[in-house]
């Protein structure tokens, strides 16, 4: 069983900017987003804390570690959030009008971002025996992974706030997700389907 967390908050996500791989770091509110999360994952239950490599992941991470006085046990470069590229450091409302075709350079495409998710949620299984384990990532990868898993578009996922976590567990040889955003799958699917059906063009 693996949680899947997305970060605190930074400076650019309350400016609205695209991170991508920038490496911008935890502000005081993200760091009291973790530290308030705690609680949620408080109980014995989980065993080990991991990251991706960017840093507002990591200290995200640690700040949990600590809090629930579990170990850190690594970072990941699979759980990185999705390259950008040009893109990065803008704003959505700037993105829509630069590209609203969504074709941008340098951009990571989504099935590379959703192979290297679902690879990584298998190292750090292999890597923990199985152990359940909490891992801070970030927003468009953990929507990316998800939608791999369930079969979903991801562009009908919701958005993650940040703190927010999303079950997944290997069983019958195969990932199954269990919640996202904090929303039981059955309910959240229902959600996606629902925009997906919206979003269609009609007959």
């Amino acid at each position: 069983m693996l949680a899947l967390i997305r970060h605190g908050q930074t400076d650019w996500n309350a400016a609205g900017r695209l991170q991508g791989r920038t490496d911008i770091p935890l502000n005081d509110v993200g760091r009291a987003q973790a530290r308030a999360a705690a609680a949620d994952f408080a109980g014995g239950y989980w065993e080990a804390v991991v990251s991706s490599s960017l840093g507002r992941a990591r200290e995200t991470a640690q700040i949990l570690a600590d809090a629930l006085d579990l170990p850190f046990t690594g970072a990941y470069d699979e759980l990185v959030e999705q390259e950008y590229g040009e893109a990065e450091g803008i704003t959505s409302r700037e993105l829509a009008i630069r590209w609203p075709d969504r074709v941008i350079p340098g951009k990571e495409d989504d099935r590379d971002v959703a192979e290297r998710g679902v690879r990584g949620l298998h190292r750090i299984a292999a890597d923990h025996d199985g152990r359940p384990v909490l891992a801070v990532a970030h927003g468009a990868f953990i929507r990316q992974t998800l939608a791999a898993i369930s079969g979903h578009d991801p562009r009908h996922y919701p958005r993650f706030d940040n703190l927010s976590s999303s079950v997944v567990q290997y069983a019958n040889a195969a990932w199954h997700v269990r919640s996202i955003g904090d929303v039981p799958y059955l309910e959240a699917a229902v959600a996606i389907e629902r925009r997906a059906a919206e979003a269609a063009p009609a007959a």
